[in-house]
């Protein structure tokens, strides 16, 4: 158990001490590890194992998926609006030119330009935003920064709806709650569905959303238990393990 907690805190980004610290081991002693908690249960328990009463905590799902993803056709990807949005505050950068980017600066877009931004982005190497939104016309332009933007998930893509002529509804989307996922090397999606202070409905309807869209998007070729398992967290808390039977059940209400 703690060789699993450890890994999952490195992937958070969180430094591991040697010690479990006593608000952890808490907050452990209230989840049964072999569980397997229904969606209202969990977020139930959420608020019972938060660690830090300094800030209002994230609440992240993780959701392993019988998928292979370096098969093209088995990489899942997409953008799920959440009803209640995120809780963060979203940084959006637009590249387009003329009334595109009025209409960007309308819709409440931090920062829009076109050349001007990509020499900023390549040479000061700036990356103060979280999401990139592009009219299609300035692909080719944004093609410069790729190997800047590819890696850190920065790339405007038509597949997760950042690449439009609609950029008023992209960026309004992005601020309003927008997450985009991606299936990783070990068939694993990783995603933010709220914070601690949205409570056991709110946490339950956004995490519902998400995965009844990465239900949806299951790929045909796909073979066996394709939702293998489940667990949300809070930042620093542990994790909570969730009945995949109940998710595989969204799909028939």
């Amino acid at each position: 158990e703690i060789c699993e907690l450890v890994a999952s805190h490195c992937r958070k980004g969180i430094t591991v001490m040697a010690k479990v610290g006593k608000k952890f081991q808490a907050a452990l002693k209230l989840v049964d590890r072999e569980k397997r908690y229904s969606l209202q249960d969990a977020f139930e328990l959420i608020a019972k194992v938060k660690i830090s009463s300094k800030f209002d905590e994230t609440v992240d799902m993780s959701i392993r998926l019988g998928v292979d993803p370096k098969h093209a056709d088995q990489m899942v990807r997409g953008a799920v609006n959440l009803p209640h949005g995120t809780g963060k505050t979203v940084r959006v950068i637009v590249f387009a030119k003329g009334d595109k980017a009025k209409e960007a600066q309308d819709a409440g877009a931090n920062v829009v330009g076109a050349e001007d931004l990509v020499q900023k982005i390549q040479t000061e190497n700036w990356l103060d935003f979280d999401a990139a939104v592009a009219t299609p016309d300035m692909m080719g332009l944004i093609g410069r920064i790729a190997r800047i933007l590819g890696p850190r998930g920065l790339m405007p893509n038509p597949k997760v709806g950042t690449v439009t002529t609609d950029i008023a509804k992209a960026v309004r989307e992005l601020k309003g709650g927008r997450v985009e996922f991606r299936v990783e090397k070990a068939g694993i999606v990783h995603a933010p569905i709220g914070k601690v202070s949205f409570g056991s409905t709110k946490l339950q309807e956004n995490a519902r959303a998400l995965l009844e869209l990465l239900l949806k998007l299951k790929p045909g070729s796909a073979k066996g238990q394709y939702v293998k398992s489940t667990t949300v967290s809070t930042t620093m808390g542990p994790g909570i393990k969730l009945d995949v039977n109940e998710i595989i059940g969204l799909t028939a209400k």
